[in-house]
């Protein structure tokens, strides 16, 4: 039996009038994501946490696609406040498409700005408060989408409701994997509230597979040392695939016309490690939706945001969490003490 032939960027269709948001656009997936976007016409915002790398990365697309329609615009998914400012700043009318891609992985121990534990907050919490803050944008368009890049190693990662802030220890490997978690059950639970309200809406999920990109060795990892940084590019040279074989799972889920609301797409290689994207049904995780939707209830109650979407499930927490998510502004106050190492790309 003959395998299905390649998915490539010559596949996407022509974008022409989208107003796309990719988060952490400055470098790896999300730098892919934003150029062949713009390459196929969309207008493209790189909404990247460091300033002056954004703005390396502009003027490299710019050069790459000639004409292509780019701003740079800064947030901090480690700052509630920076979400917010970029939300209030929104300035474009409608949103098509939102790309939650910023993120980081398996770094050092360290609060956000808001005190909350940093992959948990960057990765989860930053892209929920920022999607519900352009969520009025996204209704104002015709068919949005919503894309949150997720990972193949959230399989592995045991959910953990009491212990997302790492209250009771940190694991690096561990809070990274939930915090890929709490991403696929915020895409899952977005499409099934927007159901709900009769949206048309259309939220997915995406796990890249290995891939070549900097999330481990930049940000707070390139605090890790030398050795630490010639081993992981050494190992990430040997096992990685190219960057652009990465973003296929974003561009295919962001582009293709008649793809559901609430897929999950994946490289269809061993272990999603490898291959090309395809939708993925058999997921314990997209099923869950009890602790999609307590997670969704959390999320509301730590960020301050909230959504203007019916519930779609039983939302009442049966339990009572530790004092530390119950005093949001108290962490405020002990993150001030700490260093705070890496907030996103």
């Amino acid at each position: 039996m003959h395998s299905p032939p390649a998915w490539t960027f010559r596949a996407i269709p022509d974008q022409a009038g989208r107003v796309v948001v990719v988060t952490g656009a400055n470098s790896g997936i999300g730098y892919i994501t934003a150029r062949e976007l713009a390459r196929r016409g969309a207008q493209v915002v790189l909404a990247c946490r460091d300033s002056e790398r954004g703005r390396l990365a502009l003027t490299r697309m710019q050069g790459e696609v000639p004409g292509a329609r780019l701003e740079l615009r800064r947030v901090d998914l480690g700052s509630l406040a920076s979400v917010r400012e970029f939300a209030a700043g929104w300035d474009r009318g409608r949103l098509d498409l939102l790309v939650n891609n910023a993120g980081v992985a398996m770094v050092p121990y360290a609060r956000t700005a808001d005190g909350f534990e940093s992959q948990f907050g960057i990765n989860h919490l930053g892209t929920f408060a920022l999607t519900g803050l352009l969520l009025p944008h996204l209704l104002a368009a015709p068919d949005p989408r919503v894309i949150t890049v997720s990972s193949e190693g959230q399989r592995f990662a045991r959910f953990d409701l009491r212990n997302l802030n790492a209250e009771r220890g940190y694991r690096t490997a561990f809070a990274y994997v939930q915090s890929k978690r709490a991403n696929l059950y915020f895409a899952m639970e977005l499409q099934r509230r927007a159901d709900a309200a009769g949206l048309r809406l259309r939220s997915m999920a995406v796990a890249p597979g290995l891939t070549r990109t900097n999330v481990l060795t930049g940000g707070a990892n390139s605090d890790r040392g030398r050795l630490y940084a010639a081993l992981t590019r050494l190992l990430v040279r040997a096992a990685f695939r190219p960057t652009p074989e990465g973003a296929k799972t974003s561009l295919y889920a962001a582009t293709v016309p008649d793809l559901s609301g609430g897929s999950y797409i994946v490289p269809d290689g061993p272990l999603q490690l490898r291959g090309e994207p395809i939708p993925r049904t058999r997921e314990r995780a997209i099923r869950d939706t009890d602790s999609a939707a307590h997670l969704w209830q959390l999320s509301e109650r730590l960020t301050g945001v909230t959504y203007a979407l019916p519930a779609s499930t039983a939302t009442s927490l049966p339990w009572r969490s530790s004092s530390v998510f119950d005093a949001p502004v108290r962490w405020g106050a002990v993150t001030r003490r700490r260093s705070r190492r890496g907030a996103g790309r």
